[in-house]
């Protein structure tokens, strides 16, 4: 095992919640019955996935966030090359206990990174102003992320006319290409 899949090993070890040492590193904790058993599943699958990309050096962990809702994980950011992404797509699925994954991975090439970066930052800026102005919105749990001017949105939502409306919102804002309306 490499040094530095060990230490992250250690760390996750340490910092999971419900994980014990009696555990071996291979069994993930028993999610519990309640509401939060299946935040605990999601977020140890989220942790499984990053430690496995970091791990695996065909991608550059540090672009990808990685979000799991009842078992399928979102690969969200950008990648150099399209192999990349692929690389990305393969070592999550293979991470136990995803049951899907859902690869919104933007190619961005590194000569173009910046210019992107930069005019998604605007992008997610000026969601977040447009949702402080919506009272329905205002009031929502609602996360935006922004990948070459596909903005995302994740979290949750009273109902769906405010899903509805969040995506409207969102297409009249320049820059955006797409809107991926993830909430639930």
């Amino acid at each position: 095992m490499k040094w530095p899949l060990l230490l992250l090993s250690v760390i996750v070890l340490v910092l999971s919640p419900g994980l014990t040492l009696s555990q071996s590193k291979t069994t993930e904790p028993k999610a519990k019955e309640s509401g939060g058993g299946r935040f605990m599943k999601d977020s140890w699958i989220t942790t499984k996935t990053k430690t496995k990309l970091i791990a695996d050096g065909r991608t550059k962990a540090r672009r990808i966030t990685v979000d799991t809702t009842d078992g399928v994980v979102t690969l969200l950011g950008k990648v150099g090359s399209e192999k990349e992404r692929a690389a990305a797509e393969d070592v999550t699925r293979k991470v136990k206990g995803v049951k899907g994954v859902k690869n919104a991975l933007q190619i961005v090439p590194d000569s173009s990174r910046k210019a992107v970066d930069a005019r998604d930052d605007e992008i997610e800026k000026a969601v977040m102003e447009r949702f402080q102005k919506d009272q329905p919105l205002k009031e929502a749990d609602i996360k935006v992320r922004s990948d070459a001017g596909v903005v995302t949105l994740m979290g949750k939502v009273p109902d769906s006319r405010v899903k509805n409306r969040a995506a409207d919102v969102i297409s009249k804002i320049p820059g955006v290409k797409m809107v991926r309306n993830d909430l639930h």
